[in-house]
Order: structure tokens, then sequence, then C-alpha cells
């Protein structure tokens, strides 16, 4: 699998571009605020066509550029608990953190809602751009968080790593941490959940692109993360 990550302009959100190779359709992961010059770019260098925009949960900094990445044709996908964040996820937003995004991004927030969206729901699975996603619900840092899962891993991983399957986490499981649970949407009790029920039966080959920060391994997140350890499956 062709695999591209990049941060985006504001919060440091890791944007995905995942596809069967070069010069096919692709997944987009989480266009987050400024990522499109970044995004044409590397849709571009590779020959790629956007299928479908992922989104793994609704909060702003991981949604801010769908409507212009998915265009008229393009639909966005978001579980049917995140779905009214797609109404103006601006609105959420403290007044505070508004105004420090938009001195960070240099302009005024402004939003559209796309034009198609779909509503998917828990082990659901997509076929799009040639690979199966399963859909993963994972609620606590909100609602309606998921993860979406392939059966397949980036090429040029290490083949002593033994991973065989990837898991894009959105702000469910970070390297060394987890998502908040004190904003709108947020839920301690739902997260802790989350993480006995749906993350920690992930096999240890999982290879976890995360929603901030670095990627990770399930065998390290399980060895090495505070918010696992005294978790059991």
């Amino acid at each position: 699998m062709l695999a591209v990550a990049f941060p985006a302009a504001a919060f440091a959100t890791n944007c995905y571009v995942l596809a069967t190779g070069p010069g096919q359709e692709c997944l987009v992961v989480d266009p987050g605020i400024g990522v499109e010059d970044t995004l044409r770019d590397v849709l571009a260098e590779h020959r790629l066509r956007p299928a479908a925009v992922l989104l793994t949960h609704g909060h702003l900094d991981h949604v801010y550029s769908v409507t212009p990445v998915c265009g008229g044709d393009t639909a966005a996908y978001i579980h049917c608990d995140d779905r009214y964040r797609l109404t103006d996820p601006i609105a959420s937003l403290a007044p505070g953190t508004l105004a420090m995004m938009e001195q960070q991004f240099g302009q005024r927030a402004t939003w559209r809602e796309p034009e198609t969206v779909v509503e998917v729901t828990d082990r659901q699975t997509l076929t799009l751009a040639g690979l199966e996603v399963e859909v993963l619900h994972a609620p606590g840092h909100t609602e309606g968080s998921v993860m979406f899962g392939l059966g397949v891993v980036p090429d040029g991983l290490p083949a002593d790593e033994g991973l065989d399957r990837t898991m894009v986490s959105g702000d469910v499981l970070f390297a060394g941490s987890i998502g908040r649970t004190d904003l709108p949407g947020g839920d301690h009790a739902a997260m802790q959940r989350s993480l006995r029920d749906v993350v920690l039966p992930l096999p240890d080959s999982t290879l976890v692109l995360t929603g901030h920060g670095p990627a990770t391994t399930m065998r390290r997140e399980r060895g090495t993360n505070p918010y696992l350890q005294g978790l059991t499956a």
C-alpha cells in the first residue's frame, strides 16, 4: 500500500493519503487546516485521484478542508454519531481556541458542509479505491470517533517489524497517550470502554497511524502506553 502522511498547518493533525499504488484512486483521511496545497502536491507526485475522504471524527482540526478536498463529486465518510458536527464544526470551538487557530492559520475560519456525506457504522466494511477498510467505532474523544482498519501495511516497512495490518486511529490512540475526553462530546467512561474493548484486542502486528504525532505499533503501546496498563481485553 502506498501511504503518505503529512501534518496540517494547525494543531499538527496528521492527514493521510492511502492507495494501492501510484496512478490509482486514493483515500484521503482527516484533511485538516491548510492541507490543500500539500495534498495537491502529493496527489500530483503519485498521480492519484481521491475516491473518498474518510473522517475519524468531526473535530474541526480533522475536517476543516473536507469540502474543498471532496469538491462536488467525492463523498465524505463519517460515523453517524458525529454526522451533526459537519453542520458547523466552527460553532463548537471556544472563542479563544478559534482566535488562536485563526492567528496561526493566518485567515478567518469559514465553513461549508460537504455536498455528499456517507454515514458509517461500527464494524462496517468499506471497499474504496481498491482497499477494504473496516470501521471500528471507538467513542470517548467524541461520540462518533472511529478507527479505520486495513489488512495491509505501507510499502517499505522493515520486515523484521512483523507488521501485517494498519489502523488509522484518529484521536483514540496516540504513541504513549490517548485522545482527551474533556471537550464537548468527550466521555471518559466511554473512552475506557473503547480502549478495553476495541483497542486492546488489536493484534501486536498492527501499525497504528495516529491523528497527531508519530506512528506506533500495538506491540509498543500494549507494553508502554500508561493508559492501556491495567485494562483487560
